[in-house]
């Protein structure tokens, strides 16, 4: 089929919607040439009165793709803002982070940023490099000290194996041995990989809002955090 064809002769002089909506396409000077069929068309109001012309219905369906494209445009100025504050907390995690010169200064300083920036109470740093002579002495909730390949730590070797921060629910065994037995109002966890190829252990953070860490969100700033307590250990 040309795009010179008449009309009358697609499909079998029966045109279908399909080939009259082919026929327009292909002829997009059609109404210029036919003024007043584009006046006598009318279509259905879809707010509630009988007819409206084509060109007032184009109107309206502009005005509602401006509307859309606003209000897409508020989400993506949104999203931004948020990874702005975002950056910004883990530039201050960083600093804090380089000044640290112990195991227990590390320790302090994740408390106080996962807490005060990151609004994190419930989390755990899990260290599985062989020297530990860092940590020696330090007791805290927020510290396991444990060596590389324990029989502890089978659970989460699909994890150590993909060296990736892993969000979402994670099983009631790893919850139990991160958190603790009597945690079950952590309904989500982030789970980040500390050093290269997750070398240096992990650390955990939950909450107890099941969206607040789910599989399809990016996780790009926490594996930048995961590298940054991977260095901070790398000096101590």
């Amino acid at each position: 089929m040309t795009s010179n064809q008449p009309l009358r002769d697609l499909a079998n002089g029966s045109p279908t919607e399909d080939a009259v909506a082919s026929y327009l396409s292909s002829h997009p000077d059609f109404f210029e040439r036919h003024e007043s069929v584009l006046a006598r068309l009318k279509i259905p109001d879809d707010r509630g009165a009988s007819t409206v012309s084509l060109v007032e219905r184009q109107v309206v369906v502009l005005r509602e793709n401006n509307r859309k494209l606003e209000q897409r445009l508020r989400e993506l100025v949104g999203v931004a803002r948020a990874n702005d504050a975002l950056a910004d907390k883990v530039h201050r995690l960083s600093r804090r982070l380089i000044a640290a010169r112990s195991g227990a200064q590390i320790l302090d300083v994740l408390e106080s940023s996962l807490r005060e920036d990151f609004g994190a109470s419930h989390w755990l740093l899990v260290v599985t490099r062989p020297d530990v002579s860092d940590f020696a002495g330090v007791q805290s909730r927020h510290l396991k000290l444990v060596a590389p390949g324990a029989a502890e730590l089978k659970t989460f070797e699909t994890f150590f194996e993909s060296a990736r921060p892993r969000c979402g629910q994670i099983r009631d065994a790893q919850r139990s041995y991160l958190f603790g037995a009597d945690t079950d109002e952590i309904a989500s966890v982030a789970l980040v990989p500390i050093g290269m190829s997750a070398s240096l252990g992990l650390l955990a953070i939950g909450s107890p809002d099941s969206a607040r860490f789910h599989p399809t969100m990016s996780t790009d700033f926490l594996a930048r955090i995961g590298e940054l307590i991977g260095d901070a250990l790398g000096r101590v």
